[in-house]
């Protein structure tokens, strides 16, 4: 055999590599790479699975249709109550409901103020509850909860998103009222200064930025209820039982508010403070840190409650 034949063999034998491949692939291997834009660092995959989830999960509360029915409700409520008003007018206007009437008759935006009045004390409250409370009781019931906790975003930060869109959802409730309630007034109610409970009278844009200031306190305290709510679902498996407990609760305390012997506990209710967005129609506007005081407050201890049973939690389902 011919020495080219011998090198020819060589080169087709399995496993055997010319020397001079070897060499030019180690030349190759050794030259210093172009940077990539592939060879960049990625962003974190906890961050990225958080937003993602955060994504999905305020994606799936507002399709919903139960949710997107109690958003309806509540805002057809102001329009009822536009309506009546107007039918009304301002007969009876000396004093008590009379003056309130004709407050609202006179000025477009008071409606905002007279809807958020009459829909905080319960039924905002119970939309927010059952949300809320089917967070993670909801989860549990169906038998999806351990497969969420299996994705990479781990137990507090499941419950930080169940947490965030429920504060979402309190928000969206806040601004479907007053929204409804602006557009209602502004149709069936004189456009111009408005007159507030000081006696002071302000510009229609000033009674505006009133208005977001109302919606900010007043999601602010949904919020609040949002996280008493997100700590008793942690407490159960059946959803129909956080929201029934989150409900008899806000119940029972606006009971208690009704007694006058019970006055000196009635600064550490929540739904004491739910109200305190008047100070929104006084000039200048009323102190209303303590409300905001109280929120933050229920807020850090719910959450700390909840994170505390929901950490420490055998998940079976």
């Amino acid at each position: 055999m011919s020495t080219a034949d011998t090198q020819t063999g060589a080169r087709r034998t399995p496993g055997l590599v010319p020397v001079s491949e070897t060499r030019r692939s180690a030349e190759r291997a050794a030259a210093p790479r172009e940077p990539s834009v592939l060879s960049e660092p990625e962003p974190s995959g906890g961050v990225v699975a958080f937003w993602r989830l955060l994504r999905s999960e305020l994606g799936l509360t507002f399709r919903r249709p139960r949710n997107l029915i109690m958003l309806g409700v509540l805002a057809l409520v102001p329009v009822i109550i536009g309506i009546v008003l107007k039918s009304i007018g301002t007969e009876d206007a000396d004093g008590g409901m009379g003056a309130l009437l004709a407050a609202t008759a006179g000025n477009s935006l008071m409606l905002t103020f007279v809807a958020l009045s009459a829909l905080v004390p319960l039924l905002m409250p119970i939309a927010v509850a059952v949300v809320a409370g089917d967070s993670i009781a909801g989860e549990a019931g169906t038998g999806t909860l351990r497969y969420l906790l299996a994705a990479p975003a781990g137990r507090g930060r499941l419950l930080a998103v169940k947490y965030l869109n429920a504060v979402a959802f309190s928000v969206a409730v806040t601004a479907a009222v007053a929204v409804s309630a602006l557009v209602v007034g502004v149709l069936l109610f004189p456009v111009g200064p408005v007159t507030l409970l000081s006696g002071t009278t302000v510009s229609f844009a000033d009674g505006l930025l009133r208005i977001l200031i109302t919606v900010g306190y007043v999601s602010a305290g949904m919020a609040a209820l949002a996280a008493v709510a997100l700590a008793l679902s942690t407490l159960t498996e059946v959803s129909i039982g956080a929201i029934a407990a989150t409900l008899v609760l806000i119940i029972v305390t606006q009971v208690l508010r009704a007694f006058p012997q019970l006055d000196w506990l009635a600064p550490y209710l929540l739904p004491t403070h739910w109200s305190g967005f008047d100070g929104a129609l006084r000039d200048p506007i009323g102190d209303m840190s303590g409300g905001l005081l109280a929120f933050t407050a229920y807020i850090a201890l719910f959450l700390s409650t909840a994170w505390a049973r929901f950490s420490g939690k055998d998940i079976s389902s």
